[in-house]
């Protein structure tokens, strides 16, 4: 660490200031904050954070390795946010707290160092280069020699991070294909237009849903995605994937690159302004709560604030939007007990719980059993599992023993961050458990097991 800035305040903006000043002090964050309830350290708790940071601004905090623990520590899970009767805007104030820290040099490893760092922003955040990183891994898996592989240990050559990273590998397609850039279908809405008086021989409109399908999305949960477009086109949607988007700029934002995040806000904006979808969906909840926060990243961009503003707007989870437009109908029985984890980027920085639920309940067959502090975070949050693995990794077991309790033999989940944290580490434990995105329960109710229309 540099020494030189240590005992000198970092100048926060007035925004994050406030956001930090708005905090009352009630603790009513405190059980819900996941690092807290492990390690009951007040320097671990919101509002134990927004104390140190406000003392980074004023000066009175010396920033150590000690306040550098606690602030790494935290999962930005936004779980105080839902909690906290004061609204305080907790994510602004640390994510403007990073930033100062890492302009000011001081910081210079936040998510993660060196070569990790570099293939977080440089790798991961790039399909064609994911794709080619893990390409020997997936002929490996292709030609049923991985598991070789593995028993022979060779994983464990590999850097820290990099022995969790391929410990999240889980199966897939050796060079996924990019979804088309149209999908339409006629499907519950247009059933609907066609019935309306007065639309004898009118094509019934179709509403337009843009699509998100995320740059670690694209490659690991592409199948995923797939079904959701088929889902979407089936319930009436004209589903538009523009070439031009680009990764939702979340891991850059959270590693303090500011500039490279609003680079690729812009970017997006620009990509789906042409089509000018109703909704844009994705199935990742990491990259719903970026799109969402773009008209904060953006608020200091006169020509993109209102854009910004607009295009947040009208970003949906897929499960939002299913709900919207009406599901297709679910001709097929999936006799399966499932239990329901919210994703953190998902239930407290969307406000999205109920729909899920529901759109599962709804499914023939298929019985779902609640779960044991479904809000708490799994530990997975985007890179943190892989900088904090002793903190991810005493979350994780947390999450699979409450899922173990309810006895289901699947757990859905919203968010490709968890279910490959929690699929590596249900494996680890030797745990017979499936992990999927209620999109396959869906569209296995709709398709069929097979997927046939």
């Amino acid at each position: 660490m540099d020494q030189r800035s240590t005992h000198n305040p970092i100048k926060l903006d007035d925004g994050a200031v406030a956001a930090g000043e708005a905090c009352v002090h009630c603790g009513l964050c405190l059980p819900a904050c996941p690092t807290y309830t492990e390690t009951f350290d007040e320097a671990d708790s919101p509002r134990g954070r927004i104390m140190l940071m406000l003392g980074l601004n004023r000066g009175d905090v010396t920033y150590d390795d000690s306040v550098k623990g606690h602030l790494d520590g935290c999962l930005n899970c936004r779980a105080c946010e839902t909690a906290c009767p004061s609204g305080v805007v907790y994510h602004q104030l640390l994510e403007n707290t990073r930033d100062k820290l890492h302009e000011s040099g001081v910081d210079p490893t936040v998510g993660g160092g060196g070569l990790t760092r570099w293939f977080f922003l440089n790798v991961l955040t790039k399909p064609t280069r994911l794709k080619l990183a893990l390409l020997p891994a997936r002929v490996l898996q292709k030609l049923k020699l991985y598991g070789l592989v593995r028993g022979l240990g060779l994983p464990r050559l590999l850097p820290r991070s990099f022995r969790k990273m391929e410990a999240m590998l889980g199966p897939g397609e050796a060079w996924p294909k990019p979804l088309p850039e149209r999908s339409r279908s006629g499907g519950v809405s247009n059933l609907i237009g066609a019935l309306a008086p007065g639309s004898v021989g009118k094509p019934p409109p179709q509403p337009k849903v843009g699509f998100l399908p995320g740059c670690i999305g694209s490659v690991m949960f592409n199948d995923v995605n797939r079904k959701a477009v088929e889902l979407l086109a089936a319930a009436g949607a004209d589903v538009l994937v523009p070439k031009a988007q680009t990764c939702c700029g979340a891991i850059h934002h959270h590693a303090a690159e500011t500039d490279d995040a609003k680079r690729m806000a812009r970017q997006n904006i620009d990509a789906f302004e042409k089509d000018r979808p109703e909704m844009i969906a994705t199935t990742i909840a990491g990259c719903g709560a970026m799109l969402h926060d773009y008209a904060n990243l953006l608020s200091d961009d006169p020509a993109y604030a209102e854009k910004a503003r607009q295009f947040a707007a009208t970003v949906r989870d897929v499960t939002q939007v299913l709900t919207d437009l009406g599901m297709p109908e679910m001709k097929h029985e999936v006799r399966r007990t499932v239990t329901y984890h919210d994703a953190c980027h998902l239930c407290h920085a969307q406000k999205v719980t109920a729909e899920p639920r529901t759109l599962l309940a709804e499914v023939p067959g298929l019985t779902l059993v609640p779960l044991t502090e479904s809000e708490i975070c799994c530990g997975a949050a985007g890179t943190y599992n892989l900088t904090q693995p002793g903190m991810a990794e005493r979350l994780a077991h947390r999450k699979l023993n409450h899922i173990a309790e309810t006895k289901a033999d699947i757990a859905a989940m919203g968010n490709v961050g968890c279910a490959t944290h929690l699929r590596a580490t249900a494996a680890q434990r030797g745990d017979t458990l499936e992990i999927v995105h209620p999109v396959d329960l869906l569209h296995e109710a709709v398709f069929g097991p097979d997927g046939d229309r």
